[in-house]
């Protein structure tokens, strides 16, 4: 069975790939949870992440966007001495300023509609040869991180927003000699 070539060889990084990565997500509370990690993300890799996933998850209150837009300080100061998960003063307080912004935007129009309008609700297709032909960022991801950043946001740079795009399956970058490329690719909004 032939997969991507940044999957594995540990199996919590192959259930990843072969059960998460790419799927298309569209229920806004799950899209943020995920750029949220992406954003931890930065400078680490994602493996470093995926271990450490249930241990955010409990952290930052199932990434409740609601109740993560009440915290402050105290909370703050609380997960900076949460082993369990990457410490850093920057991307926590970046999470709850996040929080806030997801609220304004899912009130306005649904952060899943906001995201998904980009790639006009459907996933991109790509065909991607080899790992090395997929890019590390795209004009897309730059603007919708731009926009990000306009709204309010924090850590989501161009290249953050790649990876998240592909997380989510707003682009499907599984190499076409990948198990999941075709699985994927048939997957349509329910």
């Amino acid at each position: 069975m032939q997969r991507c070539n940044w999957a594995g060889p540990e199996q919590i990084y192959l259930d990843y790939h072969d059960t998460d990565w790419g799927v298309p997500e569209y229920d806004s509370r799950a899209l943020w949870e995920k750029l949220v990690l992406d954003g931890f993300q930065a400078g680490l890799s994602w493996i470093t992440i995926l271990k450490k996933r249930e241990n955010f998850r409990e952290a930052f209150a199932g990434f409740d966007p609601n109740v993560i837009a009440e915290w402050g300080a105290a909370e703050v100061e609380e997960l900076l001495q949460n082993t369990g998960i990457i410490r850093h003063r920057g991307k926590i307080e970046a999470t709850i300023t996040n929080a806030r912004v997801w609220q304004k935007i899912e009130d306005r129009e649904g952060f899943d509609s906001y995201l998904w309008n980009y790639v006009g609700g459907a996933p991109l297709q790509n065909r991607f040869a080899t790992q090395a032909d997929v890019p590390p960022s795209t004009p897309l991801s730059a603007q919708i991180s731009k926009d990000l950043k306009k709204e309010g946001f924090k850590f989501c740079g161009p290249t953050i927003v790649y990876a998240f795009m592909e997380a989510v399956g707003m682009v499907n970058d599984h190499i076409v000699t990948c198990h999941r490329h075709e699985p994927v690719a048939s997957m349509k909004r329910t």
